[in-house]
């Protein structure tokens, strides 16, 4: 969030109409400032730098570079940036593959501003947003990718400390709440997430969430 306290956030879509809809449907909420837009995901990543934005509002389908190379690219240049995707397609297969390559969270375009503004807040304040549609595919994505089967050999075992983190991350405790509440440095913690994320081979908080729900990793 800006030294203003306001959450600056730039939309990328290749149909003007609405992008300015969306625009002013935010406008009510007055701690969210629109700083930037964009016809596609080659113009989003070029004006990146100057509009320096804490999150952006993604289509998926639009020319040169679409949302998901977009998002890709976002997430490893600008990894402080969280990416919202707001798209069309109520498809399965692009929630999965959208939080894999990075994104925060993922909503429809019928996605009623208060939802966008919630899904805005969360990803700033804890790194990403989960709706009911999206918990229900990614549930539903990692039962179905394979049937489970117990191999002691594998069983993934947690210091206490590290459990006590993945769960309040779950929970969607901010770094400095979590210092907080353990008594430990924000530092701590974000070297505590970094070295779970690594192990699980995660790339953010997201992978985290859903690493511990697929392998039962919290009560």
């Amino acid at each position: 969030m800006s030294e203003n306290n306001f959450i600056k956030v730039a939309i990328a879509d290749d149909h003007k109409i609405f992008r300015k809809g969306v625009i002013l449907s935010m406008r009510q909420y007055t701690n969210i400032k629109f700083v930037m837009e964009a016809d596609n995901g080659e113009e989003l990543i070029d004006k990146i730098p100057e509009a320096e934005p804490d999150v952006v509002l993604c289509d998926l389908r639009m020319p040169i570079k679409d949302g998901i190379d977009a998002t890709k690219t976002i997430a490893k240049n600008f990894p402080h940036i969280r990416v919202i995707i707001l798209t069309m397609y109520e498809d399965e297969r692009f929630v999965g593959h959208l939080m894999d390559c990075g994104a925060a969270g993922y909503l429809l375009k019928s996605t009623d501003p208060a939802e966008i503004k919630k899904a805005i807040y969360d990803v700033v304040k804890t790194g990403f947003y989960l709706n009911p549609f999206v918990n229900k595919v990614l549930i539903k994505k990692n039962y179905s990718k394979q049937k489970f089967s117990p191999n002691l050999s594998t069983e993934i075992v947690l210091s206490e400390r590290e459990k006590e983190v993945l769960t309040l991350v779950c929970m969607e405790f901010t770094a400095s709440e979590i210092s907080s509440k353990m008594g430990i440095s924000p530092r701590t913690v974000e070297a505590i997430k970094d070295r779970l994320m690594e192990r699980f081979g995660v790339k953010n908080s997201v992978g985290l969430v859903f690493y511990a729900m697929k392998n039962q990793l919290i009560d």
